[in-house]
């Protein structure tokens, strides 16, 4: 082994080691701690063993087949959604959210990056610096993501092999393999905008927990299945810039289409769909089926007997309108769930109300119940 490798390796194994031990100690590494611990490995690094420039001829296409396959991943993510349910996000947009959630993360993920494509450029395709490079970034990642609570039973170990573990590795082998082959930029692309866009997003599906487990483990093993397909094919630079306009006009599609589903089901649009989840409505709306609600701007033109969407408790509640109160001009309303007896024991405002449903697509969305409920 040459000399080179030999410090790169005893410099990665002490670094695993420390991130091993301040595994028992959350406190130690944490938000901005994480970054300046990275950015003091990164000056490390320089000094010990120099750094080299990102320039690689495939960072181009292979940032467009990553937004594709990502297009694509929120199409199909959204649109399951629809099936499994949405939940609201938490809102970071503000002063405290921005400065310890999202500002930390993204710069978190830009230097850990950097960090990783310079161990990977200095192993010089050493399958076993690769390999402990990737074991590096696994056990950063894993840095508080447990506590003593976590070996407590053979379920709660198994709970975090498969909810934390397996999807930090799977998410890691594609990171690295990314680097390895392209430099940092690719990376950065797809690991701020998998790691970022809950912050930006009002609503995104909310499968349970160990469907979600399943979709972070597979989705990024697709992509490595397609990127290796992708370098496996030789082109010459003519062939690559012809590929390359191809693929860009291909973007413009899926982009549409991911906007408009994030948007119809955020609630934003005109329309916008949910699931119903119980069977107060039976029978003219089951458990189970998808309804389209539409907006009212005036709520004092929503006539009795229609079917309106509401806010109550922070739940959505789709009954019929049965009574109206003018008290000292407000206006109150009151439902009743056609299969219920008697008229809901609460008063619905004007702004508690989201609009009228008339449209309704049967039994698309009983997964969603069933997951739920299980």
């Amino acid at each position: 082994m040459k000399k080179g490798y030999k410090r790169l390796l005893i410099f990665e194994i002490i670094l695993i080691i420390l991130f091993l031990l301040s595994n028992f100690v959350p406190s130690i590494l944490s938000n901005y701690t994480k970054i300046l611990f990275i950015i003091i490995l990164l000056l490390m690094f320089k000094f010990l063993f120099g750094f080299e420039k990102d320039n690689h001829r495939y960072t181009k296409n292979v940032c467009i087949e990553l937004i594709i396959y990502l297009l694509i991943y929120f199409l199909l993510y959204y649109l399951s959604g629809i099936v499994l349910s949405f939940a609201r996000t938490t809102n970071y947009l503000h002063f405290n959210g921005l400065l310890n959630v999202v500002i930390p993360t993204i710069l978190l993920i830009i230097f850990k990056e950097i960090l990783r494509y310079m161990m990977l450029r200095k192993s010089e395709g050493s399958k076993m610096l690769i390999v402990i490079t990737c074991v590096f970034f696994i056990i950063f990642d894993l840095i508080g993501t447990f506590s003593v609570n976590t070996f407590y039973s053979l379920y709660t170990i198994f709970l975090y092999i498969a909810i934390t573990l397996l999807p930090i590795i799977s998410r890691n082998i594609l990171c690295t393999y990314i680097s390895y082959k392209t430099g940092y930029k690719p990376v950065w692309l797809y690991s701020l905008i998998i790691g970022t866009y809950s912050f930006f997003l009002p609503i995104i599906p909310n499968p349970n927990k160990y469907i979600y487990s399943v979709v972070e483990l597979v989705i990024p093993m697709i992509y490595l299945y397609f990127l290796y397909k992708y370098f496996k094919r030789e082109k010459d630079e003519k062939v690559e810039r012809e590929y390359s306009k191809k693929r860009i006009g291909g973007l413009i599609i899926p982009s549409l289409l991911v906007i408009f589903l994030v948007y119809f089901t955020s609630g934003y649009f005109y329309y916008h769909a949910i699931v119903i989840a119980s069977g107060s409505m039976t029978p003219n709306i089951l458990k189970g089926d998808v309804v389209v609600i539409e907006k009212i701007p005036n709520k004092k033109d929503i006539k009795i007997g229609e079917v309106i969407a509401y806010k109550h408790e922070d739940i959505i509640v789709v009954h019929r309108l049965v009574k109206k109160i003018i008290v000292d001009g407000e206006v109150f309303y009151y439902t009743k769930g056609d299969a219920n007896n008697g008229i809901d024991k609460y008063k619905i405002t004007e702004d508690e109300i989201i609009g009228i449903v008339n449209i309704r697509i049967p039994y698309i969305g009983y997964p969603t119940v069933w997951i739920n409920e299980l």
